[in-house]
């Protein structure tokens, strides 16, 4: 080791760096939080600051440390079992994140693969037009959906005026309005992730299929969209995960009775202060969110293993 030259030691230290960056940012802001929140959840609720109990304090020693942990216990991940409520939660916005995702594809597939085939002097400001709803602030994008689709919104007066409907729709504070917000915010996600699928093809894939018989049609289900599903599916998880724990939209457009864990998390937090009940709720929605993404990298994994 002594003789290594500068140039290997300069070239181990920066690849140490390399992984030791990222480890420590990661340790410092997701897996200490986490573990956190995993020990608040453990505790109970109090009327103190902070509003859990037992709180570790290292300057009593190390008897008193150990003495503290006894005291933690799984009571609020029970209690998520004793109120509908929870399970209601947790099913609306898995129902509504998968609804979206799907309407979000609908909508984004044809728009990217129209970008796609662009002429490539187009593309770049296609792109700039897809990520367009990036550049203003969210909170004012999902005010401005309230204007458009309240019962005297934009929507219903132009619908009245044009002699399409004889009365207005009912859409805001419903959960047609949530599905909208949440396609709508999340669709660049969807777009550019797809887009680069089909951008990155072989145009000669399509000519090949084309020249043995196949129509357009055939050509695109045979060749174009199997070959960019790896795009379709990472759109679909950047959608669907921050989908499931939305609050924005689901407490700016949805009802009193749109029930998603984002606003049962805020309430236990803010309005019942339990913060033990609200950091299982948010540790079982974390769980719920891994599940996919453990599959989608499983299937990434096999996808690239080498076929024998």
């Amino acid at each position: 080791m002594s003789g290594d030259s500068p140039r290997k030691r300069c070239f181990r230290w920066g690849r140490f760096a390399i992984i030791a960056i990222p480890l420590a940012w990661l340790t410092m802001f997701f897996a200490a939080p986490f573990l956190f929140v995993i020990k608040i959840s453990l505790s109970q609720a109090a009327q103190q600051r902070p509003p859990y109990e037992p709180v570790f304090d290292l300057s009593a020693g190390w008897h008193a440390f150990i003495e503290k942990l006894g005291e933690l216990s799984f009571s609020s991940y029970w209690s998520l079992l004793d109120d509908t409520l929870y399970l209601d939660s947790y099913i609306g916005s898995l129902r509504l994140a998968g609804l979206a995702t799907i309407l979000g594809l609908v909508v984004a597939y044809p728009l990217a693969l129209s970008m796609a085939r662009a002429p490539r002097s187009w593309r770049p400001a296609l792109i700039a037009l897809a990520i367009a709803p990036f550049w203003t602030s969210f909170l004012i994008r999902v005010y401005a959906w309230i204007t458009i689709l309240k019962d005297e919104g934009l929507l219903n007066h132009a619908l009245l005026s044009l002699g399409v409907i004889s009365e207005p729709l009912h859409i805001f504070a419903t959960d047609w309005a949530v599905l909208i917000g949440i396609v709508y915010s999340y669709m660049p996600f969807l777009i550019l992730p797809i887009y680069n699928a089909i951008d990155r093809q072989d145009p000669s894939l399509v000519e090949a299929a084309r020249d043995l018989g196949a129509t357009g049609v055939q050509a695109f289900w045979q060749v174009t969209l199997p070959l960019s599903l790896p795009g379709v599916m990472a759109g679909a998880l950047l959608l669907f995960i921050p989908a499931v724990g939305e609050f924005v939209v689901p407490d700016l457009l949805g009802g009193s009775d749109t029930l998603m864990i984002g606003r049962t998390l805020w309430n236990e937090f803010f309005a019942n202060r339990d913060w033990p009940v609200a950091s299982a709720v948010a540790i079982v929605m974390l769980v719920l969110l891994l599940i996919p993404l453990a599959l989608y990298e499983r299937n990434e994994t096999r996808s690239m293993e080498p076929r024998l």
